[in-house]
C-alpha cells in the first residue's frame, strides 16, 4: 500500500493515538500549510520516553547509577544466548500502549511503533547485517484465539520500514506456555523449555533480529536464540518495543 493510499484510508477511517486511543486526525494545518496527519498526538508523544543514555552492554536496559556499570544485574549473572539486545521505549511510559496494541485489537499502533523504532534506532540496525526479521512465534490455538500475533504484526510494519524481510516460517511455538507476568526467573525458564522448534532443517541465514513486544529476563529470547545458535546462525540480536530499567 502506498503513502497515497493509505492517507486516503486514514481520512475515511482514523486511526487512534498510540498513547490516549483518542482519534487523530488525517490532516493537520502547520506552518500556514496542511499536511497529512501523523501516527500520534504531539502532545501525547511528549509523554513517552526512550531508551537513551547508558544501557547494559548485553540487554540494551538502562542502567541506572555508575557511568561506567557495563552490565545490568541480571546479564552479570545469566550467560545468554543472545548477541545483543535494544528497545525503543522505557516500558512504564508505554504499558498500557502496549497492552491495547496486544490484547485490545489495535494493530495500527505497530505504523508508530515501527517508524519511531527507525528513527532511533534504524542506523544502528543497518549496522548489523540483519538478513530477517523473526518475531517471537504464538502458540497457534491462542494465535487464534487472539486473532493475530503482535510481534509479527510489529515485525511486518518494522520490515517496511528498514527493507529487512520478516519470516514467520522458520521457528514454531509448539508448545502452549504458562502466562511468563506469573512466574519468577527459574519458573520462566523452566517454563519455556522445548516450548520452540526450528521448522526447516536448513536455516540459511547467519545473523538474525529477534522481534517482541516486552523484554523481562530474557528468557524467551534466549530459548529461541539457543534454538538457531543450534541451527547454524552466527549471530543472534533481539529488538522489544519495551523494556524496564535495572536498580
Amino acid at each position: 500500500m502506498n503513502k497515497e493510499t493509505k492517507r486516503v484510508l486514514d481520512f475515511f477511517f482514523p486511526r487512534r493515538c498510540p498513547v490516549c486511543d483518542d482519534i487523530v486526525p488525517a490532516l493537520e494545518f502547520k506552518d500556514g500549510k496542511i499536511r497529512a496527519g501523523g501516527y500520534i498526538h504531539r502532545r501525547c508523544h511528549r509523554q513517552i520516553e526512550y531508551i537513551r543514555g547508558n544501557t547494559c552492554a548485553r540487554c540494551g536496559k538502562p542502567l541506572s547509577g555508575d557511568i561506567y556499570r557495563e552490565y545490568c544485574d541480571d546479564c552479570s549473572r545469566v550467560r545468554h544466548s543472545f548477541d545483543l539486545g535494544m528497545s525503543v521505549f522505557r516500558y512504564r511510559t508505554v504499558a498500557g500502549s502496549i497492552y491495547k496494541f496486544k490484547y485490545m485489537g489495535r494493530r495500527e499502533y505497530a505504523d508508530f511503533y515501527a517508524s519511531a523504532t527507525r528513527r532511533l534506532l534504524g542506523e544502528k540496525i543497518s549496522r548489523l547485517g540483519i538478513e530477517a526479521l523473526i518475531p517471537v512465534p504464538m502458540y497457534e490455538e491462542k494465535e487464534r484465539l487472539r486473532g493475530y500475533n503482535q510481534a509479527a504484526v510489529y515485525a511486518r510494519a518494522l520490515s517496511k520500514e528498514l527493507n529487512i524481510p520478516v519470516r514467520e516460517d522458520v521457528i514454531r511455538r509448539v508448545r502452549n506456555t504458562a502466562p511468563m507476568k506469573e512466574l519468577d526467573a527459574a519458573g520462566r525458564r523452566n517454563n519455556l523449555k522445548k516450548a520452540f522448534n526450528i521448522a526447516g532443517n536448513d536455516v540459511k541465514f547467519k545473523c538474525i533480529l529477534i522481534i517482541d513486544d516486552i523484554y523481562t529476563t530474557g528468557s524467551t529470547i534466549d530459548e529461541i536464540a539457543h534454538e538457531f545458535r543450534v541451527a547454524g546462525v552466527e549471530r543472534v540480536y533481539f529488538l522489544t518495543l519495551a523494556i524496564g530499567q535495572t536498580t
